[in-house]
C-alpha cells in the first residue's frame, strides 16, 4: 500500500503537471469581453481592454481572410492572418485563424508556431501537410477539400500544393497570437546578421556558399 509521503509526492507532481498544461494555453478570460485596445500605451503581455463604452459591433467582425492574397513571390504562397493584432475582438479568447493561398507548386515553407497547435482544413485543391517531431519523424498526408489535418504545438511543419490548380486552406489556432518561426529566415535573414561562423559550421558550408544562400533571402 502506498505511503502517505508517496501519495503526497504523486499529488504534487500531478498539480505541477496541471499547472504546466494550463500555462501552455492562453489564459481563461476573466470577463465576458475584452476587445483589444491596440492603441493602449501600457505594455502588457497581450493587449489591454478597450473601455466597454467604446466597444462596437464591428469589433467582433472581420473580413481579414475574405479575399485571396497575392502569391507572386518565390514560394508562391500568401498567408492572410486574422489574429488579435488585426481582429481585436479575439483578445483573451484563445483563438485565431489564417487563410493560406497556394499557387500550383506553391509551398508554405517549414515553420513552427511556438504558442499554438494548428488545425488545417482545405477549402480548395489538395495540399500535402506534414510535420516533424523532436525525433526527426515525419508525419504527412495529402489533404483534400473539407478534410482536416492537425499539427501539434511548436513542431516544424509545411504545406505544399501538389495539385494542378490553386489551393486554399484555413489554419485554426488555439491562441490569439500563435507566433511564427521560419528557420530559413531565422538563419539567413536576421537583423543583425547571424555570425558567419555559426552558419558555416551549422550547414557544413563554406563562407561563399553561405553568402550565396543568404542572397536568396534578401528582402524576407
Amino acid at each position: 500500500m502506498a505511503s502517505a509521503a508517496h501519495r503526497s509526492l504523486v499529488l504534487r507532481a500531478l498539480l505541477v503537471a496541471a499547472a504546466i498544461a494550463g500555462a501552455l494555453s492562453d489564459p481563461t478570460p476573466l470577463q465576458d469581453i475584452c476587445v483589444a485596445d491596440l492603441q493602449a500605451a501600457t505594455p502588457v503581455d497581450g493587449f489591454a481592454c478597450k473601455p466597454l463604452t467604446a466597444v462596437v459591433d464591428n469589433d467582433f467582425f472581420s473580413r481579414a481572410i475574405a479575399s485571396a492574397g497575392s502569391t507572386n513571390n518565390p514560394f508562391r504562397v500568401n498567408s492572410t492572418r486574422a489574429t488579435v493584432s488585426t481582429f481585436p475582438g479575439l483578445n483573451t479568447l484563445g483563438v485565431s485563424i489564417t487563410r493560406v493561398d497556394l499557387a500550383p507548386g506553391g509551398l508554405n515553407p517549414p515553420h513552427s508556431h511556438p504558442r499554438a497547435s494548428e488545425l488545417v482544413m482545405v477549402l480548395k485543391g489538395e495540399v500535402m501537410v506534414g510535420f516533424t517531431t523532436g525525433a526527426n519523424r515525419l508525419f504527412s498526408k495529402v489533404v483534400r477539400e473539407n478534410e482536416l489535418f492537425v499539427v501539434p504545438r511548436g513542431l516544424q511543419h509545411f504545406q505544399l500544393n501538389n495539385g494542378t490548380g490553386d489551393a486554399v486552406f484555413i489554419a485554426m489556432f488555439d491562441a490569439q497570437s500563435p507566433g511564427v518561426v521560419t528557420p530559413t529566415f531565422a538563419m539567413f535573414s536576421t537583423k543583425p546578421a547571424m555570425p558567419m561562423d555559426v552558419l558555416t559550421k551549422t550547414f557544413l558550408m563554406s563562407e561563399d556558399e553561405v553568402t550565396a544562400m543568404k542572397s536568396k533571402f534578401v528582402g524576407f
